[in-house]
């Protein structure tokens, strides 16, 4: 059984392409899980492709490369996330390569080796009416640059709150 956030950041990199609510998802299952290195891997996987598809070539490579490096230590558990491990360190490998030659960004497959796996995203992409492996729509600006149209009042006030905590030494 895998955790519903792992699910839906499949269903959103492969149906939507919302890489950045990827990140959001699983930084939270990071966070609960104690930090492993195979939920930040999948993490930077995200963010790259955020940055990739928006243009930021340097922050795509650096990335990338981070989480070709981190691939090494987590090995393990994305296999147990039902990734072909072998395989995501050629994806990363092949986009690194990409982004240096300059190449415009285009849409990948992690490569799922869990057939199960795969039916039940394949399940909740259709639940959601997403199209599995569709190609990012770069016109939908929602998607393309969330980052700068969310809205952010509840973490800048979870932001104040916790420095007027530590003000009051809590």
């Amino acid at each position: 059984m895998y955790p519903k956030a792992y699910i839906d950041y499949l269903v959103h990199f492969h149906g939507d392409r919302d890489y950045f609510e990827c990140h959001e998802l699983l930084e939270e299952q990071w966070k609960r899980d104690g930090r492993p290195n195979g939920w930040l891997v999948l993490i930077q996987i995200a963010v790259a492709f955020y940055h990739y598809r928006r243009g930021n070539m340097s922050g795509a490579l650096r990335l990338t490369r981070r989480a070709q490096a981190l691939l090494e230590e987590a090995r393990g558990m994305i296999r147990k996330l039902g990734l072909d491990d072998q395989a995501l360190e050629t994806l990363l490998g092949d986009t690194a390569a990409r982004i240096v030659r300059g190449e415009p960004y285009r849409s990948v497959e992690l490569p799922i080796r869990d057939r199960s796996l795969y039916e039940q995203c394949l399940a909740a992409c259709a639940k959601q009416q997403l199209v599995w492996g569709q190609p990012s729509d770069l016109g939908n600006v929602d998607v393309v640059n969330k980052h700068q149209r969310r809205d952010r009042s509840g973490i800048l006030a979870e932001r104040e709150r916790k420095k007027r905590a530590k003000a009051e030494g809590k």
